[in-house]
C-alpha cells in the first residue's frame, strides 16, 4: 500500500489505528485509576480519606497550573456558560472522590469496584429529571437489573459490610450527577476548563476540614501521596486520549477491565478473594451496564441513519 492510499476506517469513520491507539489508552487508564484506588486503600490505614483526596487533587492539579502559569493557556480560566455549575461539579467532585476513597478504605477492592459500576444505573434516572430525557422500557428494564445485582452481592441476611455498600452507592450517585452536568457543560466549555476548576475547587474545599484530620506522612508513606495524585491525572490523561481516538461506546466497554485489575490487586495485596454473592452480583451488574451500553449504541446508530437518509 502506497503512503497516499487511506487508512482504513472503523464503523464511525475514525482511522483504524486510531480506535486501536484509544483501545490501548482506555485499557491503560482503567488500570492506573484501579492503581489510584490501591494507593488510596494504602494510605486510609493511617490518613483521613480527606487527606488523601486533598492530596490526589493537588498534585493532580499541578499540569494544570503549569499549563496555565507557564505555558500561557489562560483560556483555560475562561468560563463560558455558568461558573455556578462549574463551581457545583467541582465541590460535587470533592465528595465524590472521599466517599469513593471511603468506601475502598471499608470494602474489598473488587466489590467496591462493582459498586461503583452502578454509577451508569443512576444516569438515566437523573437524565429524566435534569436533562429531559426519555428512557424506554429497555434501560428501565437495566436499572432494575443492576440494582438486583446490588442486592445479590449484598448476600443473605446483608452478610456484605452494609455501611460500605452504603459509602459505594452514594459515591456513585454522585458520579452520575457530575456526568450529567458535564454533559450539560460540554455543550459550551473545554474539557481542560472543567477538570481544571474541578481540581483546583476541590483541593480548596477539602483543604477546609484538613487541619482538623491531616496526620504528618511517614517517610514511606510520601511516595504513596505522589502515586495516589500521579497515577490520578496520568489516568485522567490516558481517558482523555481515548475517547478523542475511539468511540465512546468502545471505550466504556474497557471500564470494567477494572474489575480485572481490581480483584488481583485485591488478593496480591490484601489477600481478599470475592465470595460467590459478589461475583453473581457482580455478572448482573456488568450485565445491566451491558444492556445500556448496546441500547444507547444502537440507538445513536438508529439515529445517525435517519440524519443521513434525509440527505
Amino acid at each position: 500500500m502506497s503512503t497516499s492510499d487511506p487508512e482504513p476506517a472503523s464503523g464511525d469513520g475514525r482511522p483504524e489505528e486510531h480506535v486501536v491507539r484509544g483501545m490501548i489508552a482506555a485499557l491503560a487508564a482503567f488500570f492506573m485509576f484501579t492503581v489510584m484506588n490501591v494507593f488510596a486503600k494504602l494510605l486510609s490505614e493511617n490518613h483521613s480519606v480527606i487527606e488523601i483526596a486533598f492530596y490526589r487533587n493537588l498534585i493532580a492539579s499541578l499540569p494544570f497550573l503549569f499549563m496555565v502559569f507557564v505555558l500561557g493557556r489562560r483560556e483555560i480560566l475562561v468560563i463560558r456558560s455558568k461558573p455556578s455549575l462549574v463551581g457545583l461539579r467541582a465541590v460535587l467532585g470533592a465528595g465524590s472522590l472521599v466517599t469513593t476513597f471511603a468506601a475502598f478504605s471499608l470494602m474489598p477492592m473488587a466489590e467496591t469496584t462493582v459498586l461503583l459500576f452502578t454509577a451508569s444505573l443512576f444516569i438515566p434516572v437523573l437524565g429524566v429529571f435534569f436533562l429531559g430525557e426519555r428512557v424506554g422500557p429497555w434501560r428501565w428494564s437495566a436499572v432494575v437489573i443492576g440494582f438486583a445485582g446490588v442486592v445479590v452481592m449484598a448476600g443473605p441476611a446483608g452478610q456484605a459490610n452494609m455501611l460500605g455498600v452504603a459509602v459505594a452507592l452514594t459515591a456513585a450517585f454522585m458520579h452520575a450527577t457530575l456526568q450529567i452536568i458535564l454533559r450539560y457543560l460540554g455543550r459550551f466549555e473545554s474539557p481542560e476548563t472543567v477538570t481544571f476548576y474541578f481540581m483546583v475547587i476541590g483541593t480548596l474545599v477539602m483543604a477546609l476540614p484538613l487541619p482538623f484530620v491531616a496526620v504528618t506522612p511517614t517517610l514511606a508513606e510520601v511516595p504513596l501521596l505522589f502515586g495516589v495524585g500521579l497515577s490520578g491525572a496520568l489516568a485522567q490523561w490516558l481517558l482523555s486520549t481515548a475517547f478523542r481516538n475511539a468511540p465512546a461506546a468502545i471505550v466504556t466497554v474497557f471500564n470494567y477491565s477494572g474489575i480485572v485489575w481490581a480483584t488481583l490487586f485485591g488478593w496480591l495485596i490484601w489477600n481478599d478473594w470475592p465470595l460467590p454473592s459478589v461475583l453473581a452480583g457482580a455478572a448482573i451488574v456488568i450485565a445491566s451496564n451491558a444492556l445500556i451500553i448496546w441500547r444507547e449504541s444502537r440507538r445513536r446508530a438508529l439515529t445517525g441513519a435517519r440524519v443521513r437518509a434525509k440527505f
